[in-house]
């Protein structure tokens, strides 16, 4: 046999070979490579998209706290408003009653006075009854001079 003879029929299998590779086997292989490519780029962009989601929400939780913090401080300081009003309310009210009883302790002291000094004029009436009877050496009828003893009470 002969070099070139073997040589070319070398390079026809070759080429059919090629061929056969190019036209059955490359295009599945490429089909299944461009698939992947897609695939990959398709799971790129969902990551993508993923991320710039993900920022967003990072942003409104973040905006969410912000709000909630300050509402919080706002509820907070109206609550120390309100227990500062109560606080105002309740010395006012004790300050009210402290006055209350203030006052009715005093009128009853007054009262408690005029009884006294009614009681003391009954009692001098009663003494000065029993020394003018002793030094009249006679009893008195307090019925009779009834007059003078109211007289002499308005006096003391």
């Amino acid at each position: 046999m002969n070099i070139n003879a073997t040589l070319f029929a070398q390079a026809l299998v070759f080429a059919i070979l090629v061929w056969f590779t190019m036209k059955f086997v490359w295009p599945p292989i490429a089909k299944a490579l461009d698939e992947r490519a897609l695939k990959i780029s398709e799971g790129l962009a969902s990551a993508e998209k993923a991320k710039s989601e993900l920022a967003v929400a990072n942003k409104r939780v973040e905006e969410e706290l912000s709000k909630s913090r300050n509402e919080s401080a706002t509820r907070l300081a109206d609550a120390e408003r309100r227990a500062q009003a109560v606080i105002e309310e309740a010395k006012a009210r004790a300050t009210d009653e402290a006055t209350k009883i203030v006052a009715s302790a005093r009128q009853e002291a007054e009262q408690q006075v005029v009884k006294a000094r009614e009681a003391l004029r009954e009692q001098v009436a009663a003494l000065a009854v029993k020394g003018a009877e002793q030094i009249l050496k006679r009893e008195v009828n307090a019925g009779v001079h009834a007059e003078l003893l109211s007289r002499l009470k308005t006096e003391l």
